[in-house]
């Protein structure tokens, strides 16, 4: 029966569609996907509702029994009564509940939840880069978590609340109208004073609750930001520093929670004082009445109960309502990450492009940009150039020439303000962005690895990669023996050693060489090498130029280096300034020009002695 329920939902889908900005247009994205989970608690929330409104019918028909003068005749006659209301409590009730239990608890929180947290991630993994460089990492994943939690909740309390105020309200006015139109007066005042009651809380709620959720995504963006840059704050001795950088959040999110909570506080009291005039007030008549002869004992007690009952729920609707709207605020919070827009996303009809037929020529055409800068001041301005297949071109310039700029275009992490970039004569926005990414191997300066084994690392290039051939790369890569001596804190040893967050358990070096092994693997036709060698010393350096020359072999390269002298044997050098190429040619023609190049030359072989 569990497994019936639990199995209604595959939330790890992947999904056809983003989330649209609006807020209800993005709730109805994933309601519309289990929309027949909802509808069953619906039906179950309205069969709870009616059976909770019948109760207190049963319990004035049962007073008039007992006011009978024949008891034993009228026992006889409410046989039939008290059969169905005996079906009802033992039997119907407790079956509705159950239904509606294993719907929500079993079928939409575990199913429900996890579906909207994988989607959630499913799209903000595929945003832009830009996106995660204006964000807390930390915030965000804090986004994706409670997302899943909001929506469901909203939905399911506002379905119960719905129904239960529709249907206690509904039938109870009609109820006590059938008996004495004036037992309904206190209970129609009390629903005038329950709309304006909900009107002036619930949006000032919503509110408080959208503010508290921000600033505890805040507060989970520094204290992250705080633990994921540990060495530097060790380094720099600033635990001190980091205190009081997340001890401004925290205070902040104290006021938040502080000013949710005495609005919470008037609500209830407020509330309180509402019920308690709709109970004194539906008694008093009803009184009233029974002392004029006018109804019997039997509707009193219908009357009071129903009141009661009415009181009761009104409680437990405007806290559902309220918890609806509180969770609307950290929706509408959760949405400034999962529902942007793609700022680069792939053209409508974009093609693969296939790594095993590019030969690798790259034209970069009139290409201009600016970062969108008020200024106008130019990264890039009007660059021409073209790289030959297998030709091996090194990229120099000091800081700001335009260098990453112009790799970061050709891997597509920004969008061309200007130009073109292509690829065998194939504009790269043509194409998608990870066909493009597979056809490029990078090893970057400042390597990232994942926390999980040193074989997953290395094979991320490569999911199919076997273990030999993952051995083979490392030991390309000069890596294979410190690999062999690495052990985590669960007792994993050599390539099935976890390496921790952004690899902290290893050095500078021995992460700059399984990023040069995982390129090796990868064996993609274009390679950029961004300071590949920045993090290794000298010997190791010397033992892996002959791998690394091997690597190039047959494949478009682009090279970046600070220390020239890394980059002095490739095929040609482009000297950048300002957005330009001033100078290209090989290391002696540069040399042999006395210009730009040479004058870095002499700087970094002796300038400074």
């Amino acid at each position: 029966m569990f497994a019936f329920f639990e199995q209604r939902v595959r939330p790890t889908v992947v999904p056809k569609k983003s989330p649209p900005p609006e807020l209800l247009a993005f709730y109805w994205h994933f309601i519309s996907q289990t929309k027949g989970l909802y509808g069953a608690l619906f039906a179950t929330g309205l069969a709870v509702a009616l059976i909770d409104t019948l109760i207190p019918v049963f319990i004035g028909r049962l007073v008039e029994v007992m006011e009978a003068t024949a008891r034993v005749a009228a026992l006889r006659d409410a046989t039939s009564m008290l059969f169905g209301m005996a079906l009802l409590v033992l039997i119907a009730r407790p079956l509705a509940i159950l239904i509606d239990s294993l719907v929500r608890h079993n079928a939409v929180v575990p199913g429900v939840t996890s579906m909207i947290r994988w989607q959630s991630h499913w799209h903000v993994i595929r945003q832009s880069w830009s996106l995660f460089q204006n964000d807390f990492a930390g915030r965000m994943a804090n986004r994706v978590m409670h997302m899943g939690d909001a929506v469901r909740e909203c939905v399911v309390s506002s379905i119960h609340a719905i129904w239960y105020i529709g249907v206690y309200g509904v039938s109870s006015l009609w109820l006590m109208s059938e008996a004495d139109w004036r037992l309904a007066i206190p209970t129609v005042l009390w629903f005038i004073g329950y709309v304006f009651f909900l009107r002036y809380f619930v949006p000032r709620m919503r509110d408080l609750a959208r503010s508290s959720s921000e600033r505890r995504s805040a507060v989970m963006g520094r204290v992250v930001d705080s633990y994921s840059n540990i060495l530097t704050v060790k380094l720099f001795s600033r635990a001190s520093d980091e205190d009081a950088y997340v001890r401004e959040a925290i205070e902040h999110h104290t006021i938040a929670i502080a000013a949710h909570m005495r609005m919470i506080t008037k609500f209830s009291t407020t509330l309180s004082l509402l019920n308690a005039f709709l109970l004194a007030g539906t008694t008093a008549i009803g009184i009233m009445l029974w002392a004029q002869g006018r109804i019997d004992a039997g509707v009193v007690a219908m009357a009071v109960p129903l009141a009661w009952t009415i009181a009761n729920a009104a409680g437990w609707v405007s806290w559902e309502l309220n918890r609806a709207f509180e969770h609307m605020g950290v929706v509408q919070e959760g949405m400034q990450t999962v529902a942007v827009t793609n700022a680069l996303a792939d053209k409508p009809g974009a093609h693969e492009l296939d790594a095993g037929e590019v030969r690798g020529e790259i034209r970069f055409e009139r290409l201009t940009f600016t970062f969108g800068r008020s200024d106008g001041r130019k990264v890039l301005d009007s660059l021409n150039c073209v790289i030959r297949p297998g030709e091996r071109v090194g990229l120099v310039g000091s800081s700001g020439a335009g260098k990453s700029t112009l790799i970061n275009l050709l891997l597509r992490f920004y969008e061309m303000e200007s130009g073109s970039i292509r690829i065998d004569g194939q504009d790269i926005r043509e194409v998608t962005q990870e066909s493009l990414r597979r056809c490029i191997g990078v090893v970057a300066q400042d390597v990232s690895l994942l926390n999980r084994s040193i074989a997953e690392n290395i094979a991320y290039g490569s999911p199919g990669a076997t273990r030999e051939q993952i051995e083979a790369a490392a030991m390309r890569a000069q890596a294979h023996d410190f690999i062999m001596s690495q052990r985590d804190w669960l007792g994993r040893t050599g390539y099935d050693a976890h390496v921790g967050e952004r690899g902290v358990k290893l050095s500078g070096g021995q992460k700059q060489r399984i990023a040069i092994a995982r390129v090796m693997l990868k064996d993609a036709p274009i390679l950029i090498l961004d300071e590949a060698t920045s993090a290794l010393d000298s010997e190791v350096e010397l033992a892996i130029q002959d791998q690394l020359m091997g690597l190039m072999e047959g494949k478009t390269v682009i090279a970046i280096a600070h220390r020239l002298s890394t980059i002095a044997c490739l095929d040609r050098l482009l000297v950048l300034k300002d957005g330009c190429i001033v100078e290209e040619g090989t290391h002696e023609e540069l040399l042999r020009q006395g210009g730009q190049y040479a004058m870095l030359w002499r700087h970094q072989s002796g300038g400074f002695l």
